[in-house]
C-alpha cells in the first residue's frame, strides 16, 4: 500500500537535522528549517487513505520512504506506531524516535535529514521536484 507526494525543492534545503526530516505543504522554507526536505507538497497526512492509515497504525508495521530528486534516489525505513493519526493538514515527518504528534508519518527512522545523500540534497536546493513515496507493509 502506498501514498505518493510531490515537492519541490527549494534553495533553503540544507538537510542538517539529526532526528527528523520533512516534507511540507507551506510555500516558503527558511534557513531554519534544516529538516525540510520539499515544499509545496501537493498532499498532506489527513489527505491519505484509510486504509494506508490504519496499516500504519500496527507497530509491528514496516514504513518505508522513498525520496527521489534529480536523479537520486534515498530511502529510509522506520515503524509505525498505534498513536500515529495522520491528521495534519501541513507536514509529513518522518522521526528517528518514537515521539508521535499529529504530523508524524514514521517513527524509529533509521535516517535523519542529515543522514541523506548530499547528491539529493544539493538537487533539491537546485530546487528538484521530490517524490516522497510512503509504503506500508503490516
Amino acid at each position: 500500500m502506498n501514498e505518493v507526494v510531490h515537492a519541490s525543492g527549494h534553495e533553503n534545503v540544507s538537510a542538517e537535522h539529526g532526528s527528523t526530516l520533512e516534507v511540507t505543504s507551506d510555500d516558503f522554507l527558511t534557513p531554519a528549517g534544516d529538516c525540510i526536505l520539499g515544499i509545496e507538497a501537493d498532499r498532506v497526512p489527513g489527505a491519505f487513505d484509510g486504509e494506508f492509515v490504519a496499516a500504519c497504525q500496527d507497530g509491528a508495521a514496516t514504513i518505508t520512504a522513498t525520496f527521489e530528486a534529480g536523479g537520486h534516489s534515498v530511502v529510509v525505513e522506520g515503524s509505525g506506531h498505534p498513536d500515529l493519526t495522520f491528521e495534519d493538514d501541513r507536514s509529513h515527518v518522518l522521526r528517528t524516535s518514537d515521539y508521535v504528534d499529529d504530523r508524524t508519518v514514521m517513527v524509529e527512522a533509521d535516517a535523519a535529514a542529515g543522514d541523506l545523500d548530499r547528491a539529493l540534497v544539493d538537487a533539491l536546493a537546485a530546487g528538484a521536484d521530490l517524490t516522497m513515496t510512503l509504503s506500508v507493509d503490516a
